[in-house]
């Protein structure tokens, strides 16, 4: 039996679906958020659309949800603001808190904490205007990515191939971003870990394996094409899927993740080495996105997870919850 299976949907009450936005992201949130809706509509919830980016925080209020789903994606949904306003109106929520969202956001923090607790993730440069991009091309090799540190979806990212290109790079990801990431390039197989939990219950579902045409895992081959392979459970060794199953729980439970996320990750192709790309603390919940793919993996519908998600929701900050 799941976890879905023993909720009582009366108890969940009257829950908000938050998706759209204002962030970049807003047209893969509208699609997530439609899909979450629906399906907790199908399994009999009191469940209700509700546009953060169309109607305010007094709005939301005045909705007096029990609880709500938070289907946002970037800016203003993942970030941590929405949390704290939620926590602030005292009205639960899915996936992380406050802190978790801030950091998860934050492509250098995150690496930094991922360091701190000894875990692989690619050589890196923050870069600013005045950064002497001939140099850090040399610290990092060619070639290297350049994307903005608070982006997801893949928005802004680049691929420098060649010190001529550098600039133009950071141009795109400087328009996006008050700071630039740049990052060591490795060659070698992607792959995405979904995790539901937290702490010491948290639990990876099997890794995917993405193949994206050409090896660009972009913002339209993520969700409007039917080109990118996926490939669940990856063949892989099944020591390095445990391994890899292991760092990614490890780098969830490093930044205080709850609720549900993906950590991706990246295998050289060298010598099969694991790195840590990055977090996300509110995937995506469309038809083309990771999370359902691997819950289904392992026998978990759509349905049956968004049950599970919502079920979990919860203030982060109020004390004597843990």
């Amino acid at each position: 039996m799941n976890a879905a299976s023993a909720i009582d949907v009366k108890q969940l009450g009257k829950v908000g679906v938050l998706f759209g936005g204002r962030s970049a992201e807003r047209e893969v949130s509208l699609m997530s958020g439609t899909g979450v809706l629906a399906a907790l509509l199908s399994r009999g919830v009191d469940a209700h659309a509700f546009d953060t980016g169309e109607r305010s925080l007094a709005e939301l209020a005045a909705e007096k949800f029990d609880r709500v789903f938070i289907a946002l994606h970037g800016r203003y949904g993942e970030d941590g603001s929405l949390q704290g306003a939620l926590e602030q109106l005292g009205i639960p929520y899915t996936g992380s808190g406050v802190m978790a969202c801030a950091v998860g956001m934050d492509k250098v923090y995150t690496k930094m904490i991922w360091l701190m607790h000894q875990l692989p993730t690619p050589k890196y440069a923050v870069l600013n205007d005045s950064a002497d991009l001939s140099k850090v091309a040399a610290e990092l090799g060619l070639p290297l990515i350049v994307k903005p540190p608070h982006e997801g979806s893949s928005i802004g990212i680049t691929t420098v191939h060649e010190g001529s290109a550098f600039q133009a790079a950071y141009d795109i990801a400087a328009g996006l971003d008050d700071s630039v990431l740049a990052e060591e390039f490795i060659t070698g197989r992607e792959f995405t870990v979904a995790i539901l939990g937290q702490g010491a219950t948290a639990r990876a579902l099997p890794p995917i394996e993405i193949v994206a045409p050409q090896g660009n895992y972009d913002y339209q081959n993520k969700y409007f094409t039917d080109d990118t392979k996926y490939f669940c459970p990856p063949q892989l060794d099944a020591a390095i899927v445990a391994e890899m199953e292991r760092i990614a729980v490890e780098a969830y439970r490093a930044l205080g993740c709850e609720g549900w996320g993906r950590v991706d990750v990246l295998m050289r192709n060298a010598d099969s080495k694991l790195f840590l790309l990055e977090v996300n603390t509110s995937p995506g919940m469309t038809t083309h996105s990771l999370v359902p793919m691997a819950a289904r993996a392992v026998g978990i519908s759509y349905e049956e997870l968004c049950l599970e998600i919502v079920a979990a929701a919860r203030l982060k900050m109020v004390k004597g919850q843990n």
